[in-house]
């Protein structure tokens, strides 16, 4: 089938080549009207005259083939030889189109004339026989068929149709056709080979007798305006008469050529003389010269070269001969005849197909079988019966073939629900659709088609389903899984009373269950197993599956929360099931003992490390004294450096001053927010560093509590005028009023860093205004 698409794909070549030539030949002409050519592809005809060009019908997108004459090609004859031969191709072609029979080249668009050609369209052509034999006349260049080559069967079928069309023309129309031979045979798109070139047929004119008049053949006439030579019965020039035998002459040696070697006729006839010689050859014809024929066909092919024209069979009896009895030949008699049988005939030929067709080559399935076979889709009825044939003709497909050939026939078939035939075996033919068919069509028409496979009422289905939409994971998207595929499982699951069909929905979750996303696997399937209403020991190890693909796939995971509170409560009181095996008892408690080691793992690496924060949180604690005491004395240090440059006064007003008690110890308090626990471990001089951040501010608070605590010493001695000698004592968290603890800077007695360094006393007893204090007695407060 390769060979043919390469060869068809040269001779349809030079596409843009062909419309420009086109352009050129049909303007006037009325087929282009009604038809569009696209590609010139054979040629056909007496000498080959007619170029065929592929095309299609406008109105339809029917596909079609256009005749063209070329009337300029005909200028070397003079004008009374170039208007024979007209005449002649017009005649033929108006024969042809009065002529309706599947072995008669169809015409879908009579003969039309413009001053420049001749034109007429037919069904879809593939080439004429000269042409596949090596004759390129009139053919796009480069044209190549000779790796074309016939199979023995498409041979045997193409004698076998040709035999039937004259066999039609001599009994049934009554004509002499007189020009049989590869330029007038033409194959179409389906391998089908046709009759055509009328141009020298002869009608019957007699009442009693079949008599059809002689014409002598003229050798000064051009050799396209009479038949050709080579192929013509000797008793044109022994008796000067012809009959239908002469047709079974010529095909005779047309028989001979296809098997020959070469493709040469067995006697050559070059010119009149070689051609008046050819029957004392003949008549002298041995089998060595037609070893070439099988041997079935070697006696009826010498009888058809007698000399003499009563020792020929007629048509009807070429065709009943045995070389015709041959299953692939009585396969193809059978498809091309269905159309006038009942369906209980052909249901009952159906069966038998599969079989039949195996035994024919893949082009010639594709080709001839095919097309009878894709006509029986229209009948839902007969689709079950021919469907499993396509399929086995697509088995042989490549890519291309299927897309173009067999899938856009399948379509319309995959949308049906009855009968049910029909779905059941596309799923049994799943794997042969998935590789062929494009992605974007297995979204469009097969996924829905196993949906509504789901949808349906037989558990064959149902199964058949469910074991291969696994193979789709690959092509599903999130959406298609949420919002089709898991709810339909689903709902599958927890209605049938089909135990297989429950099991394979559980079976088909976990194929599926690695192509999920985690939280889809955590909010739709792991709740809905619990949901179940069956405890049967599968459905049980179905689920256990589940569980157990959760839990362990690396991209899943099943949370220690939801194992500690849905899953183990629901496995557990499934392992005291009476009807569980020993060895399924085994697999349901080792799988409860892996989570319940994994909960309590996870949870005492939790607790761990809890319980190392607070301790962490009560060292830093049981330090945070030492800490203060160490920034209380750089406080110290840095008002007795501040000091020494600037004496501070210090005045006395003891109605503005709160009284304070003093103590000899510091109470612990709380870290401030920006302490860190971890630096608990470093050395004093980290805190007592003055660059530190931490310091300074520890500093600055220490300062603001130092200042608060000599305020209030000086307002409980009367006698001592500073209030010095009980300075000594430093003062407690727990005596600061709260307010002054976090001092409002709208407060009048806001104690800011200028009150620190420079500190004022006022007392009831002093009238003065302010004292200034000695250095000696700046250092004893200060210690």
């Amino acid at each position: 089938m390769e060979v043919f698409n390469k060869l068809y794909t040269q001779v349809s070549s030079s596409v843009s080549s062909t419309v420009s030539q086109l352009s050129g030949v049909l303007p006037g002409n009325p087929v282009t009207r009604e038809f569009d050519a696209s590609s010139h592809i054979a040629s056909g005809g007496p000498g080959l005259l007619w170029k065929i060009y592929k095309g299609f019908k406008r109105s339809t997108k029917q596909e079609a083939a256009i005749f063209v004459l070329e009337k300029r090609q005909l200028d070397k004859f003079s004008k009374s030889d170039k208007e024979m031969v007209l005449d002649g191709l017009r005649r033929g072609v108006s024969q042809l189109t009065k002529i309706r029979h599947p072995r008669i080249l169809t015409v879908q668009h009579p003969l039309e004339e413009s001053r420049e050609s001749l034109a007429f369209a037919t069904e879809p052509v593939f080439a004429s026989l000269a042409n596949i034999l090596g004759e390129t006349v009139n053919m796009p260049q480069p044209a190549n068929l000779s790796d074309y080559k016939f199979y023995d069967i498409e041979i045997k079928f193409g004698l076998l149709q040709i035999g039937e069309g004259l066999a039609f023309l001599h009994n049934d129309v009554k004509l002499l056709h007189r020009n049989i031979c590869p330029e007038s045979i033409i194959i179409n798109q389906q391998g089908a080979w046709k009759v055509f070139g009328f141009d020298f047929c002869v009608h019957n004119i007699g009442t009693n007798q079949a008599f059809y008049p002689f014409q002598q053949y003229d050798f000064t006439l051009p050799c396209v305006s009479q038949p050709n030579l080579e192929y013509v019965a000797p008793e044109y020039t022994l008796t000067e008469t012809h009959s239908t035998s002469s047709d079974l002459f010529s095909l005779g040696m047309l028989a001979y050529v296809l098997h020959s070697l070469n493709h040469h006729t067995l006697v050559p006839a070059k010119d009149w003389q070689q051609f008046k010689n050819r029957p004392q050859q003949l008549k002298t014809l041995s089998n060595n010269k037609l070893q070439c024929l099988p041997d079935s066909l070697r006696e009826y092919v010498k009888m058809m070269l007698n000399v003499v024209p009563e020792l020929r069979p007629d048509a009807h009896q070429f065709i009943k001969i045995p070389y015709f009895e041959d299953v692939g030949v009585k396969t193809l008699t059978y498809l091309d005849s269905l159309l006038q049988w009942d369906n209980l005939q052909r249901s009952q030929f159906y069966k038998g197909l599969p079989e039949a067709l195996s035994k024919l080559p893949q082009r010639v399935r594709v080709q001839q079988a095919l097309p009878c076979l894709t006509r029986d889709l229209a009948q839902p009825t007969m689709i079950p019966f021919v469907l499993p044939s396509i399929l086995d003709v697509a088995e042989e497909c490549n890519e291309a073939e299927y897309v173009t050939k067999i899938l856009p026939h399948l379509k319309p078939v995959m949308k049906l629900v009855n009968p049910i035939q029909i779905l059941l075996i596309f799923l049994q033919r799943m794997e042969l659709l998935l590789k062929l068919t494009p992605a974007t069509d297995i979204q469009q028409h097969v996924l829905p088609m196993l949906y509504r496979g789901l949808d349906s009422d037989t558990p064959q289905i149902h199964e058949l389903c469910l074991s291969v939409l696994p193979t789709f994971a690959g092509l599903l998207d999130h959406g298609n899984v949420k919002n089709s595929v898991l709810p339909r499982i689903k709902k599958l699951c927890l209605s049938t009373s089909t135990l297989s069909v429950r099991v394979n929905c559980l079976l088909c979750i976990g194929r599926l269950l690695e192509h999920l996303d985690k939280w889809l696997v955590l909010d739709e399937v792991l709740p809905f197993l619990p949901q179940i209403p069956s405890r049967e020991p599968a459905v049980i190890m179905g689920i256990l599956g589940i569980y157990k693909l959760a839990m362990t796939h690396k991209k899943l995971g099943i949370t220690k929360e939801i194992m500690a509170t849905r899953v183990l409560p629901f496995l557990i009181p499934l392992c005291i099931e009476n009807g569980l095996t020993l060895q399924q008892f085994n697999a349901l408690v080792a799988l409860v003992t892996q989570m319940f080691q994994l909960v309590e793992s996870e949870h005492r690496t939790k607790l761990e490390q809890l319980n190392t924060v607070q301790e962490h949180q009560k060292i830093l604690e049981n330090s945070m004294p030492t800490i203060r005491i160490l920034n209380q004395q750089d406080t110290v240090k840095i008002l007795q450096n501040q000091t020494k440059l600037d004496p501070i006064p210090i005045t006395t007003n003891t109605s503005q001053v709160q009284p304070v008690n003093l103590t000899n110890t510091l109470s612990p308090i709380a870290p401030p927010p920006w302490y860190n626990p971890s630096a608990s471990s470093r050395t004093s001089n980290t805190f007592t560093s003055s660059s530190n951040h931490t310091s300074q501010a520890s500093s600055n608070f220490q300062a603001f509590q130092l200042s608060h605590s000599a305020s209030a010493n000086s307002s409980n001695s009367h006698n001592d005028q500073f209030g010095l000698s009980k300075m000594n004592k430093a003062p407690t968290m727990a005596s600061f009023p709260s307010q002054n603890f976090q001092p409002s800077f709208h407060s009048p007695n806001l104690y800011t860093t200028q009150n620190v360094m420079k500190p004022s006393f006022t007392s009831k007893n002093t009238q003065s205004g302010s004292i200034s204090l000695s250095k000696d007695e700046i250092m004893d407060f200060l210690k």
